[in-house]
């Protein structure tokens, strides 16, 4: 079995309720902040100017906090969905293993079958026809079914057609959506770029030179080249 995967639903769990507890976190905020609105609005006439400033500065403040919130949300689930991820390749790798070790025992007693000679004939031929796509999941027909061993060659024939390296070298899923300066799918931790118009929106850490969450807004390379043209 893979190690820790017995504790991954009570991970997924924890992760869910932080995640829960920062929305409700967001949505406090979002009252502090209507609060604090109606109150200037209705203040403001009898306000002195340094005290618009201040109450202004309480406002920009929670906005601020709820972005904070939400960004550690989004941080949250891409860390999530790469733990589930790393399970599943794990999985798969080890079920890709646990077939190939079939293989080899059903090499191994075909000295002793009569019909070895036929059989391999017959695997020698779907060796030149080609094995089935690689992928992650595989469909019904793809999915080896449990059968006798005595006439047990169409078993023999769908663990042949799999292979560990297979696996561990797949491909990226082509239908997840691609990020950063890199073109890679999200992985790891990941910052957003402040520039609303941002063509990318999100990248990497590593990507953009970047160990911890910098305060404040934060603009990628490619915005921040597009700012510096336009002045």
């Amino acid at each position: 079995s893979v190690p820790g995967i017995e504790n991954l639903p009570c991970e997924l769990q924890r992760n869910f309720q932080l995640m829960r507890e920062l929305d409700q976190r967001t949505e406090d905020k979002k009252a502090e902040i209507d609060s604090l609105a109606a109150e200037y609005i209705e203040s403001v006439k009898t306000m002195l100017p340094e005290e618009r400033v201040e109450h202004l500065k309480k406002i920009q403040s929670a906005y601020s906090k709820c972005k904070e919130y939400s960004d550690d949300k989004v941080q949250l689930a891409m860390q999530t969905y790469e733990m589930v991820d790393k399970h599943i390749r794990r999985l798969d790798a080890d079920l890709a293993r646990f077939e190939a070790d079939l293989k080899d025992k059903l090499e191994g007693s075909d000295f002793e079958n009569p019909g070895s000679r036929s059989l391999k004939k017959r695997r020698s031929q779907k060796d030149k026809r080609g094995s089935r796509g690689r992928g992650r999941r595989t469909s019904e027909e793809d999915t080896p079914k449990k059968k006798k061993l005595k006439g047990g060659s169409e078993f023999a024939d769908t663990i042949l057609s799999v292979h560990p390296s297979d696996v561990l070298d797949m491909p990226v899923d082509p239908n997840e959506p691609t990020y950063c300066l890199c073109h890679q799918v999200s992985y790891g931790e990941m910052i957003g770029c402040d520039n609303p118009d941002c063509p990318i929106e999100w990248f990497h850490f590593a990507c953009v030179d970047l160990t911890t969450k910098p305060k404040g807004k934060w603009f990628c390379p490619r915005c921040v080249q597009e700012k510096k043209k336009k002045k």
